[in-house]
């Protein structure tokens, strides 16, 4: 029997963005645009793509403006529509429309693994995708779709991966296994942010398409460093029982909750636009010398 179609996704947003204080002391960083768009929305965008039909935003307090962005702004249409920006209206009403997002509150921080378990109750007995906010995947074919697809091929939990330098792999949490073809992997370990003697350079990157089976497995791991239950830690029991892939994307990945990536990939997604691309390319010219 074929392996359930992808249409759900959680995507975790309880965190405290603290790398970008200032300005996340009242904006949440899902929030932080990368030109004139919400992280987040990119984010949900990629899910919709890859066939998602239910977002899950697993949030924290401070964090209802996130909610608001993915709905009817009725005043705000009704100003546009009045002002003849109907081309500007209709954007804003297709952001209301892109998904049916549902809230869960993280009431403690302790941890993805937990704040992906507090997702069953919606997701139910169905395979469904994590994404990570701070990771965004410009792909001719969005990330979350590939990953999907891998896992309708093989019907195992699907990790996303990229090689990285040696000497970052202890940012990381680092995969190893048998190739099945040049992009896909069949882990068998897993190690998270190693030390030293890394098993590859293959790190593990914010989109898993999991198993429903992963909840019963975040119940039982126990907590690790800081009180906090971790997803790689349930990953390593999936890949032990059950068996896990990891699948090396194609397309570019920024780490939007860096501040050094965060500008690079509000650079990279400005020189998109063709009415930013001249004046940006004159700019950068001009520092240069």
């Amino acid at each position: 029997m074929a392996p359930k179609k992808i249409r759900k996704a959680v995507i975790p947003a309880a965190g405290l963005g603290t790398r970008f204080l200032p300005a996340t002391k009242a904006v949440p960083k899902e929030l932080l645009p990368i030109v004139d768009t919400p992280t987040i929305q990119y984010i949900v965008a990629e899910a919709v793509a890859a066939g998602v039909r239910d977002i899950i935003l697993i949030c924290a307090r401070g964090k209802d403006s996130i909610v608001d962005h993915f709905d009817i702004a009725a005043e705000l249409e009704d100003r546009l529509e009045k002002a003849g920006k109907r081309e500007l209206r209709r954007q804003m009403r297709e952001i209301a429309q892109m998904a049916n997002v549902l809230t869960i509150r993280q009431q403690e921080p302790l941890g993805l693994g937990h704040a992906v378990l507090c997702a069953r109750d919606a997701i139910g007995d169905e395979p469904f995708v994590v994404m990570l906010g701070d990771d965004i995947i410009d792909a001719q074919v969005p990330g979350a779709k590939q990953l999907a697809d891998c896992w309708e091929r093989h019907g195992l939990g699907t990790v996303a991966l990229m090689e990285v330098p040696r000497e970052d792999t202890h940012m990381y949490g680092i995969a190893a296994g048998q190739a099945m073809d040049p992009r896909t992997v069949r882990i068998d370990r897993l190690v998270e942010k190693p030390k030293a003697d890394p098993p590859s350079n293959l790190a593990v990157i914010g989109r898993y398409v999991l198993p429903p089976r992963i909840f019963e497995i975040l119940e039982r791991v126990k907590p690790g460093v800081g009180g906090e239950i971790q997803l790689t830690d349930a990953l390593a029991v999936l890949a032990r029982e059950e068996g896990l892939l990891g699948y090396q994307f194609e397309g570019e990945r920024y780490d939007a909750g860096d501040r050094f990536g965060y500008l690079k990939a509000n650079i990279l997604y400005a020189m998109k636009r063709p009415e930013l691309a001249g004046p940006l390319r004159a700019l950068m010219k001009e520092l240069v010398k």
